[in-house]
């Protein structure tokens, strides 16, 4: 344990909470492509775990690769980092659907093509609003903040911003 906390650069025990995080969310994601493809419970659990497997090696070889480039103080920071881009990928989709059936936008009354870029634009918007509240939640408000203002920057948005 103490190599696993050196290596990811933990000095409170609450900070493993984000490995833990990481590895269920792994795991799960396993679970979910696997149980796609089988319905042998045996494949099923095989391929989980060779599926986490898996995405545990692309996850850290990502890692390794976006470690300099975000510049975070300790390496634990983008377990959180890639944990809250999980959730506001989801949340915004959660969110979006539901909202854009409630204004009365459907493929039933509307051109797909016009519904599908509808869909896009709320999501988005929903997508900068969420990404800075959980990165605030997982006590990276500073990092998505700088994150969400060069996105607004490349919207051409950037006039928007306060500084």
């Amino acid at each position: 344990m103490k190599v696993f906390k050196q290596r990811w650069q933990i000095q409170k025990n609450w900070q493993l909470l984000f490995p833990i995080l990481g590895l269920l969310g792994l795991l799960y994601s396993g679970y979910k492509l696997a149980n796609l493809f089988f319905e042998n419970i045996y494949l099923k659990i095989s391929f989980t775990i060779i599926i986490t497997y898996l995405l545990l090696k692309v996850t850290l070889f990502l890692f390794s690769k976006l470690e300099d480039k975000w510049k975070v103080t300790y390496r634990w920071e983008l377990i959180a980092i890639f944990i809250v881009f999980a959730i506001t990928g989801s949340s915004s989709v959660f969110i979006g659907r539901p909202l854009i059936k409630y204004i009365g936008i459907t493929k039933e009354n509307l051109n797909p093509f016009i519904y599908w870029i509808l869909y896009i634009i709320i999501g988005l918007i929903f997508y900068q609003v969420l990404l800075v509240f959980y990165g605030w939640l997982f006590g990276q408000f500073q990092f998505f903040w700088n994150f969400e203002k060069k996105m607004l920057k490349r919207f051409g948005l950037g006039r928007f911003l306060n500084e």
